[in-house]
């Protein structure tokens, strides 16, 4: 019997809803206007079709669980308006009762809409290659760690895995944000989701199923639940008191003045429908709020919890900086500056190497010419690449490099390498037929919204420090480009993890920000986890509390701005709903309202409870 009305609760979902409120809508007019146009008052339908799914409901929870809720006390305020007599009262109450739940599942499925579109980026089929070199078509679902897939031009990569043979460009904006696609060849990771572009290649599985890339994020949707907030859990309990509290009030004033419309008057105005309703709408309207600014949170009370953060400790490569490679300074030896770059980016323009690659890009940014193409071009794994370029022998690569080709480089050259390599950058060093001509030193980049970004997290309160492994000088350099209040270098995981625990013991709720399988400690023990979703790994991703799907760290101040406004909104509502209780009990009691009038006071309770935690979709908080 009860998986019967589970099941009757299940059927239809919003359309159900919104035929069932046209239907009363209709209804309760027509007992308005024409109410003895039929047989039977009109507002009948309005019972049947709103009042019934919340008794329903109600038995339910009572039968499975005991689960005394607000269903409990509409239904019992329903059933006492309908023996005496006040059909319309209670067609009222279902209605708009029927219509706040409505709007509730409304402002959670915009709410969650953004994020959602990602289960049906899941990838169907997969193509298995088969050991003569054909190919077998087998569900996404059904490959194994191991096995060597085929991926066509404009299909999407079906797991997670290392491209064996061929080259290719892929669209990686599912899970980075990133417009351009990327360009993967032998020996790359593909992550399962994102699109191939361009180029046909091979790859082997590495992870499947659930451990895939596209469903890790996923179960990130999956656990954006309301219900987990703390907050949430006070107004049930406040709820369930409150139902008890009803019940007596409601016997006691009949039991006094032996009017049973007071009584039943006072279960009508008293249903604790704003009060339950007032948290988890807020909670999820801010987190549709975060997804479209690119934020998938976990956990409700993770922006609860967020809301009462004092400083903000970031990792630095791949948070603050892009984790990508520039030029930053060029050191030539016996030759213009100019002349050396254009060596090197000729050297490296056939290269896939990334730091080939910024040397190239650099070049052609800086003096907005292409590079000359060069001829014998070889590349060394793990060392470097060598190339004939206007008639001269060009060796760019390792100091190591260097050494193994009898390659001597002089002691001043090598005191200002050392100055780079103080500073955190990489140096890729060049030959000339044989003889030292410079280096070229590269640096990760610093994010350009990231000093402002610091600058707005100050202005809303909150102390920064950068926490990372570099060494001192590169994390004063980047400290102070970034305008961040503090730093601490050269920390390990049980370091970073020690820092955080100083600030909070002093009563300084911090909010870690983080990419690494080295953060993933002080992601977890911080008040508050944030993992660059697009460029963190699994095990950050999985120990923060929310992950930053674009990596753009811009929108920090934004959601910190919203965890705040979303608390304001849930004290609002939750004083407003106790006030208008509080106020209808007392009108009830003494008979100014009746229950006509005591629903629609209610209800509109209820109703501007659910508007007034929507107005969080739209929250934009200048700084």
């Amino acid at each position: 019997m009860i998986k019967t009305l589970e099941k009757l609760l299940e059927w239809g979902g919003l359309r159900r809803d919104v035929a069932f409120l046209v239907v009363g809508g209709v209804s309760l007019l027509a007992s308005i206007f024409c109410p003895d146009l039929f047989w039977v008052n009109p507002a009948w339908l309005a019972v049947i079709f709103c009042g019934l799914p919340i008794i329903l409901e109600a038995v339910v929870g009572l039968v499975t669980a005991f689960d005394i809720k607000a269903d409990v006390l509409v239904s019992i305020a329903l059933v006492a308006s309908l023996c005496i007599g006040e059909t319309f009262a209670a067609g009222e109450v279902a209605f708009i009762m029927q219509l706040g739940g409505f709007l509730e599942e409304v402002t959670v499925a915009r709410a969650r809409a953004g994020i959602e579109k990602l289960v049906h980026l899941t990838p169907r089929t997969a193509r298995v290659v088969t050991p003569e070199g054909g190919e077998q078509v087998i569900p996404a679902e059904q490959v194994q760690v191991g096995q060597v897939l085929r991926v066509q031009p404009g299909e999407t990569v079906p797991v997670d895995g290392v491209i064996l043979s061929g080259q290719t460009s892929i669209n990686q904006a599912v899970m980075t944000g990133e417009s351009l696609p990327v360009d993967k060849g032998p020996g790359d990771e593909v992550s399962s989701g994102t699109m191939n572009q361009f180029g046909a290649f091979e790859m082997r599985a590495a992870k499947v199923g659930e451990d895939s890339s596209i469903q890790r994020m996923i179960r990130l949707v999956q656990s954006a639940d309301a219900n987990k907030a703390k907050i949430v859990g006070i107004a049930d309990r406040w709820a369930t008191w409150i139902v008890v509290i009803a019940l007596t009030a409601a016997a006691l004033t009949w039991l006094f003045t032996g009017q049973i419309i007071r009584a039943v008057t006072i279960l009508v105005v008293f249903c604790p429908c704003a009060l339950v309703l007032a948290t988890p709408t807020a909670i999820m309207a801010a987190i549709g709020n975060a997804t479209r600014h690119g934020f998938l949170v976990r956990q409700g009370d993770a922006l609860e919890r967020l809301a009462q953060v004092r400083r903000i400790a970031f990792d630095k490569t791949g948070t603050l900086t892009f984790g990508a490679p520039r030029v930053t300074a060029v050191e030539p030896l016996g030759m213009e500056k100019e002349a050396l770059w254009a060596l090197a980016a000729s050297a490296e323009l056939l290269s896939e190497h990334p730091l080939g690659r910024a040397v190239v890009a650099g070049y052609k940014k800086e003096t907005d010419h292409t590079p000359q193409k060069p001829e014998d071009f070889v590349m060394l794994p793990g060392r470097g690449v060598t190339a004939r370029v206007g008639g001269a022998q060009v060796a760019a690569g390792s100091e190591a490099m260097m050494e193994a080709r009898g390659v001597g480089l002089p002691p001043a050259l090598k005191e200002s390498a050392r100055a780079r390599l103080d500073e955190g950058c990489t140096l890729i060093w060049l030959a000339v037929d044989g003889q030292p001509a410079g280096f070229v030193a590269l640096a990760d980049t610093l994010r350009p919204d990231t000093p402002a970004t610091i600058g707005r997290l100050r202005r809303l309160g909150v102390a920064t420090v950068l926490l990372t492994g570099d060494n001192e000088n590169a994390a004063r350099t980047v400290a102070k480009a970034a305008g961040v209040d503090d730093f601490r270098a050269g920390c390990l995981p049980q370091d970073k993890l020690a820092q955080i625990g100083r600030y909070q013991a002093a009563g300084e709720p911090v909010c870690m920000i983080g990419d690494g399988v080295n953060d993933a400690p002080a992601l977890k023990t911080a008040h508050v986890g944030i993992a660059m979703g697009g460029v963190g790994s699994d095990i950050a991703v999985e120990a923060a509390d929310i992950a930053l799907v674009d990596d753009e760290v811009k929108e920090l101040p934004h959601l910190l701005a919203l965890s705040r406004r979303m608390m304001l909104t849930i004290r609002c509502n939750l004083t407003f709903s106790m006030t208008l209780n509080f106020v209808a009990i007392v009108l009830a009691i003494t008979g100014i309202l009746n229950p006509v009038v005591g629903a629609l006071v209610h209800n509109a309770g209820s109703v501007f409870v659910i508007l007034n935690s929507a107005l969080l979709l739209g929250f934009k908080k200048r700084l």
